[in-house]
């Protein structure tokens, strides 16, 4: 077997059978890439079905003095889902990957902005220009139903049930979930589209799309981060932040506000109510006043 032929095959079922978005097909294509490119800079002969562990170790070792330990840590979880994929398909017997630990990284807490910061950042927007309000609008949107910026990008004037108060989003794995949405962030999106969409000339297959550019197409994920870094210089933030950022901070704040985990969960699409369970260790005090309201002994 073929790298590329064993390559094709992984991401044709990593789309059919395990229902990925191309963007998680992208990294995992890219994590294999770099072995292959590995075997063929130092002559190694050797297929997917036979490589060992005594190839691969010096290969992680390698990139070990370039990527950092999180770095690390998501091309061994790669590597090590391919091999398992070749185990399953019944190519393999063994894991190349199975004696490689990856390196402890520790949970990484995720940064978020107060309510002053996304009040002063949308106080920055220049309303003047045709592109404020939808920048407005797209700012509110983030942080109001923290959204990931893909979920942004790809959103459809079809998806939205402003009378019922929700958006419909797909998310990650093309699975969709219904988001609320409130009267104040509805406000801004149809101020945008009568206003500064309608008068627009549209390309035909981004009718429906939301957010546009100037020229009548989809925004890009990399529109959306230039935004939001020229607001954060605009106001002279001393943060790194990203669209990620508005999505943390929305989830951080209904927590810190009393809302259910669960409930959050369901609003972010995270498949996992551990990956929810982040927003707990981002800031404690609140829990004190939770004990004090609810337990019997206070």
């Amino acid at each position: 077997m073929k790298w590329q032929n064993a390559l094709n095959d992984y991401k044709h079922y990593l789309k059919i059978e395990r229902g990925l978005s191309q963007n998680s097909i992208t990294n995992y294509e890219y994590d294999i890439k770099k072995l292959i490119q590995y075997l063929e800079d130092h002559d190694i002969k050797v297929s997917p079905i036979d490589i060992s562990n005594d190839v691969v170790q010096p290969f992680i070792y390698e990139l070990s003095k370039v990527l950092n330990p999180r770095s690390q840590s998501r091309l061994i979880s790669g590597l090590r889902s391919f091999f398992s994929y070749l185990i399953f398909e019944d190519y393999r017997k063994t894991n190349p990957l199975d004696l490689i630990e990856s390196p402890k990284i520790g949970r990484k807490l995720p940064d978020t902005l107060s309510i002053e910061d996304i009040d002063k950042l949308i106080d920055a927007i220049d309303l003047s220009k045709p592109e404020g309000e939808r920048n407005r609008a797209i700012l509110e949107t983030l942080y109001s139903c923290g959204l990931r910026v893909s979920e942004l990008t790809n959103l459809k004037i079809s998806d939205l049930f402003f009378d019922e108060g929700f958006l419909k989003v797909t998310g990650k794995g093309d699975k969709q979930r219904f988001v609320p949405i409130g009267p104040n962030t509805q406000k801004y999106i149809n101020i945008y589209r009568k206003e500064i969409r309608s008068h627009q000339l549209i390309v035909p297959e981004f009718k429906d799309t939301l957010f546009l550019n100037r020229r009548g197409k989809q925004l890009t994920r990399a529109m959306i981060f230039t935004i939001i870094k020229q607001l954060a210089l605009a106001i002279n933030l001393q943060k790194t932040i990203s669209p990620h950022t508005f999505r943390h901070s929305f989830a951080t704040h209904l927590l810190e506000n009393g809302a259910d985990l669960r409930a959050i969960q369901l609003m972010l699409g995270h498949e996992s109510i551990t990956t929810t369970e982040v927003y707990m260790h981002v800031d404690r005090t609140h829990l004190k006043d939770v004990l004090r309201k609810y337990h019997p002994r206070k």
